[in-house]
């Protein structure tokens, strides 16, 4: 029987912490590890980070975190203190749209956030399921997004690492910006290897050097990767890449018919590989990648509309007879707006029927490339680092309770993924 991998540093499952009952781990990266746990107290779930930032800091016997060498304690302990500054910052927030820190605290010589737990799946699930989304329904999730990053902004923090990943589509279909990193930005020698940490395709380049200078363009970097991601299917070059032949126009250049000119713009204005040639703030951005909405809101009211409203009014003042006549066209035109709404809304809701065969084919795919070993199966913690979404529901598709998933076990978990996500039958 293959050895199932774990997280070493982790906690153990069903360990308690203060009033929280470790149950699985959710993530782990560069500056930590992300729990889902039970408060005992409350009786809900929410989901914990600890500060462990893996390339110099481990787990002692004893439980405690500490550096993996004395030359490493300076710069673990000044993430640290980050890491509580920053949890301090963002339980202050109470933004719709940035993940609640609901407490944190102290305790194995580290540190812990409490956070709400999020029901849905992470825009890079969604992306899977339905890629290349129309215009208006991405600005319909950047415009909350946006307005969430400029108050973490004004609060003089950076998100760092803002990707598919870390944007979470609740089930009511609002995006909230989760995962942020411990570290805000780099200063000294003493924390290069804390700052170190980035997703190529989504990180600038003065994020790949302790001397770059990050500030709120950063952010928009990712933010348009983001984008770019969403509107090609596929992950932006890489920025180091890019200096040696740069693709991004042309990835662009395929999204032109699909997506407006403006849109497209923005997108490559704020990807640009010189920190000095994008937007400086959410402001400055938000008025170009979203400038479309402002300008067509007008015609949200057409003239057409305009003369309805003249015609009631006329009607209010009209004789009976021809006030009956006008109520009654006034109900026709009603009832002919509410047949063409519904027909559109089944044509949206049937639209996915076409890309269920091509998103279960991607899922075998994707389990592939996670089943690392080539055993055929997923354990539960290859499943919650590679799929959260899947791993919420673990024991209802592992039939066979054996504690892994084979490829029709995690087919099936993935079918009903985007069955529910589109209200299918």
């Amino acid at each position: 029987m293959p050895s199932t991998p774990v997280f070493r540093n982790a906690l153990a499952q069903k360990a308690m912490l203060q009033e929280y009952r470790i149950e699985q781990v959710l993530g782990a990266g560069g500056f930590g590890i992300t729990y889902l746990a039970h408060d005992t107290h409350l009786d809900k779930d929410v989901a914990i980070k600890e500060y462990l930032p893996g390339d110099i800091a481990m787990r002692a016997p004893d439980g405690n975190v500490v550096a993996q060498a004395t030359e490493g304690e300076e710069g673990y302990k000044w993430g640290l203190d980050r890491f509580l500054l920053e949890a301090r910052t963002l339980a202050k927030f109470g933004h719709p749209h940035i993940v609640r820190v609901l407490r944190y605290f102290e305790a194995n010589a580290t540190a812990y956030m409490v956070m709400d737990y999020e029901k849905g799946d992470s825009l890079k699930t969604t992306l899977q399921i339905s890629p290349r989304p129309p215009e208006a329904i991405l600005k319909a999730i950047l415009a909350p997004l946006l307005d969430g990053l400029s108050a973490v902004h004004a609060a003089g923090f950076l998100h760092r690492d803002i990707k598919p990943d870390n944007i979470f589509m609740r089930a009511d279909g609002t995006p909230v910006l989760i995962d942020f990193g411990a570290a805000r930005q780099a200063v000294g020698g003493s924390t290069k290897s804390l700052t170190a940490i980035l997703t190529p395709g989504f990180a600038p380049l003065e994020q790949y050097s302790g001397e770059g200078k990050q500030g709120p363009w950063t952010d928009l970097y990712a933010m348009a990767g983001v984008l770019y991601r969403a509107v090609t299917d596929r992950n932006p070059p890489d920025a180091v890449a890019r200096m040696r032949g740069d693709s991004l126009g042309a990835g662009l250049a395929e999204a032109r018919g699909r997506y407006s000119e403006p849109f497209l713009k923005a997108i490559e204005w704020a990807l640009a590989l010189d920190e000095k040639q994008r937007p400086q703030s959410v402001a400055q951005w938000k008025e170009a990648i979203l400038a479309e909405r402002r300008q067509s809101a007008p015609v949200a009211r057409p003239p057409e509309s305009e003369r309805r409203v003249e015609r009631t009014v006329r009607m209010a003042a009209a004789p009976p007879r021809e006030r009956r006549r006008g109520i009654w066209l006034v109900l026709a035109i009603v009832a002919l707006l509410s047949i063409a709404g519904l027909v559109a809304w089944t044509k949206h809701r049937d639209a996915p029927n076409g890309q269920l065969e091509q998103f279960l084919e991607k899922s075998k795919a994707d389990f592939r490339a996670a089943d690392a070993n080539g055993r055929g199966a997923l354990s539960r913690a290859e499943v919650a680092r590679h799929f959260p979404a899947v791993a919420r529901e673990f024991e209802r598709y592992d039939r066979n309770s054996d504690g892994q998933l084979s490829l029709e076990e995690f087919v099936d978990a993935r079918r009903a993924l985007f069955e529910r996500r589109f209200n299918r039958p």
